[in-house]
């Protein structure tokens, strides 16, 4: 058995270029606390759990709002639609008032919700996790939305895609 160099370094913008090549959904991530409402745009979405109800997302320590989504009492994950590719492009930006003009609800637990979302899953904290530059957030749902019709906004490479066709079983 060859041993491994864990400490060997992969080059940041090869690593990411492979990453790219898994296709993922985008999701917005929004929560609310004495500062107001906060959002911020994911790829990195993904079911964990169905007993008990567990999701999952990353976020980058960079982010200026991290602290407060780790202090969070409640937050919504918003799964997006195609035609909502601006949405994403706004909380994806940080320095605007991303909620302004943004068709937003109070969810069950007061964080706010996007009103047009393919899905929303409204969640209380249930554990964070070390992700070496981001930090893995798992969230427990109790309650979520299906009332968004249409296909998912997609990103692939680079950039966001459309989804095509569905393949039929052979």
């Amino acid at each position: 058995m060859t041993a491994i160099d864990l400490d060997a370094r992969l080059d940041p913008r090869e690593l990411r270029n492979a990453l790219g090549r898994f296709a993922t959904g985008i999701a917005v991530v929004m929560a609310k606390d004495s500062e107001g409402p906060m959002g911020v745009t994911v790829n990195s979405f993904s079911a964990v759990s169905l007993d008990p109800p567990l999701i999952l997302f990353c976020m980058a320590r960079s982010l200026h709002s991290l602290e407060r989504l780790e202090k969070a009492k409640a937050y919504s994950v918003n799964i997006l639609l195609e035609n909502q590719k601006e949405i994403s492009n706004r909380f994806a930006r940080a320095g605007e008032d991303k909620f302004a003009d943004m068709p937003c609800a109070d969810g069950r637990l007061g964080e706010p919700r996007l009103e047009s979302a393919h899905a929303v899953f409204e969640c209380v904290p249930y554990a964070h996790y070390d992700g070496g530059d981001h930090v893995i957030f798992v969230g427990r749902v109790v309650h979520m939305h299906t009332d968004g019709e249409g296909d998912p906004l997609l990103y692939y490479r680079g950039s966001y895609r459309l989804l095509a066709s569905l393949m039929q079983d052979t």
